[in-house]
């Protein structure tokens, strides 16, 4: 009986690992950092969000060597949040695991890879909260699997980064339609009471 636990219990242990593998998890410490990020904010910088833009460049790091990016088949920027902007959040917090990772939440591009420098110019999205962050990009080989990284910071996410101020107040159009949308309750509820009294008078 024994010897059948032992037997079921190392069949579970090699389908776990198996499942793993198939399932693609990646660990953030298992990708090379093979490539060269740069964004156009300054460092301490302050952008607004829905109304500012910058342009973020990146591309192989050339002291590599040649073939090291075989199996690159996309890139992905992505916008993240500094280490300072994680404190007590834990819908922000970073993992190892790729996966359940939760450090860059906003997509700046997707592209397919090529070895050469490319750049592109992001305008900040409306729905960008409040915050100070960085750029990272990842390769994705065909499986769609994280193979590589880059990012304008460093190891420590302490260098390069800038700030995003979120859009504060309502737009314009809904303030207007507030106003105009009050207006109409204060008429109508001055001709409710004037039809009223009218048919007041009307019975009597």
């Amino acid at each position: 009986m024994a010897g059948l636990s032992g037997i079921l219990l190392a069949s579970l242990l090699i389908l776990s690992c198996f499942a793993e593998t198939s399932f693609g998890v990646v660990h953030f410490s298992s990708l090379k950092q093979t490539l060269t990020v740069t964004a156009s904010p300054k460092p301490g910088q302050v952008l607004k969000a829905g109304d500012d833009k910058f342009t973020v460049t990146w591309g192989l790091n050339n002291s590599f060597p040649a073939g090291t990016d075989s199996a690159y088949k996309t890139i992905k920027l992505r916008l993240c949040y500094a280490p300072v902007s994680q404190v007590e959040r834990a819908w922000r917090k970073t993992e190892e695991e790729l996966s359940k990772d939760k450090t860059c939440q906003f997509n700046i591009v997707t592209k397919p890879y090529s070895a050469s420098k490319q750049s592109f110019e992001w305008v900040v999205e409306r729905d960008v909260p409040l915050g100070t962050y960085f750029v990272r990009a990842y390769a994705y080989n065909a499986a769609n699997a994280e193979v590589a990284f880059g990012q304008t910071t460093d190891a420590g996410k302490t260098t390069n980064l800038f700030d995003i101020i979120a859009i504060t107040g309502r737009h314009a159009s809904l303030d207007i339609a507030s106003v105009c949308f009050s207006a109409f309750s204060v008429v109508a509820l001055i001709g409710f009471f004037w039809a009223e009294k009218r048919k007041g008078k009307s019975s009597k």
